[in-house]
């Protein structure tokens, strides 16, 4: 059936179903556990990952009984990596798929050198200064401040920040635990993904296999809307299967993570959220907050601070809602509370609405 045919409604239910949103999927116990985790983490194409543990919460709303140990072991075994993927952005994606996305994505990384160097970037040799970053990340992972202190020497003239950012455009670095493991601090290191996986990037995979990923997980769509999930530029059409539910099939009260792709991965956002809501939405310093779905649209916020000893989980709702449909928003905050603090005394606001 043709998008044009589908309203907003039809799109929404789509897109949910596609997410696993409408249904989580139960998550077995036993040794297929961290396989069912990794296939998710694929089935979503990766999931956004610029602040440590949104994904955590992001797979969280799609597998049921979920736990954070289960994301954690996949990052410590090397199953999943954290790399800058689409549009530029670190996203968590399975070891399978970075060899596979990460040369796809590589224009979408190039286009970013003259705004990194500036002027300086007609003089630059970018094979040397690739070669070079590589060398010194595949020695032990370093820091952007640390890669940067190191290349300045041999490259003087450029700021070591544009050095540094130079070789994550150039390089497919992956940021190496105890970076984003729940329960563990660490800095922002990086070594190469050849290095850190002991495999090859893939050779010449079809931009297809990209395009076909995305309408798997957020379709259906224009192309228009894979460009603004990917970055990339001039593609074509593809078509595969995938679930159509029909308007009226129920979409339960789900709590979205922060950065979630499930709002930024199409040009056109109306099948999620309105416009006057996502407005909302970019006025919090950068930070893309976590969401209330009601009905299957963004429906207001969530922002969860903790303690030593106590969770609160404050909810912001863009407007008035039936009495059912907050119960139902506050049974699902204490779901989640119960997800990421277990051990805490917990407590949930509804902030004022204004």
């Amino acid at each position: 059936m043709p998008i044009d045919t589908l309203n907003q409604r039809d799109l929404n239910r789509a897109l949910l179903a596609r997410q696993m949103l409408l249904c989580p999927a139960p998550l077995p116990a036993g040794p297929g556990r961290a396989e069912a985790v990794t296939r998710m983490v694929e089935h979503l194409a990766g999931l956004q990952a610029q602040a440590p543990f949104p994904p955590y919460f992001g797979l969280w709303s799609r597998l049921a009984g979920f736990q954070p140990a289960d994301l954690a072991e996949l990052l410590v075994s090397r199953e999943v990596v954290r790399i800058a993927l689409m549009r530029s952005t670190i996203h968590l994606v399975s070891a399978r798929d970075c060899l596979t996305f990460r040369p796809l994505v590589q224009p979408v990384l190039d286009r970013s050198l003259p705004a990194i160097f500036g002027k300086q970037f007609a003089g630059l040799d970018a094979g040397a200064l690739a070669a070079a970053g590589r060398a010194l990340v595949d020695a032990e992972p370093r820091t952007f401040s640390e890669l940067g202190d190191l290349l300045a020497p041999d490259w003087p003239g450029h700021a070591p920040t544009a050095l540094a950012q130079g070789i994550r455009a150039l390089v497919p670095l992956v940021q190496v635990p105890p970076r984003a493991v729940w329960g563990a601090a660490g800095q922002a290191r990086h070594t190469s993904a050849e290095a850190w996986l002991g495999r090859p990037l893939d050779l010449g995979p079809p931009v297809d296999v990209l395009i076909t990923r995305y309408l798997a997980a957020f379709g259906p769509a224009r192309v228009a809307d894979v460009q603004a999930w990917s970055g990339l530029t001039r593609l074509g059409e593809v078509a595969p299967d995938a679930p159509r539910p029909g308007p009226d099939a129920p979409a339960p009260v789900r709590l979205v993570a922060e950065f979630d792709n499930l709002i930024l991965a199409h040009a056109d956002r109306a099948r999620v959220v309105s416009d006057d809501n996502r407005l909302r939405l970019y006025t919090r310093n950068g930070i893309f907050p976590g969401t209330v779905l009601l009905d299957g649209f963004v429906a207001g916020m969530w922002r969860l601070t903790r303690s030593r000893r106590t969770a609160v989980l404050t909810v912001e709702l863009f407007g008035p809602v039936r009495w059912r449909d907050r119960d139902a928003v506050g049974e699902e905050a204490q779901r989640l509370l119960g997800f990421a603090a277990p051990g805490n005394t917990h407590e949930i606001r509804f902030a004022p609405i204004t």
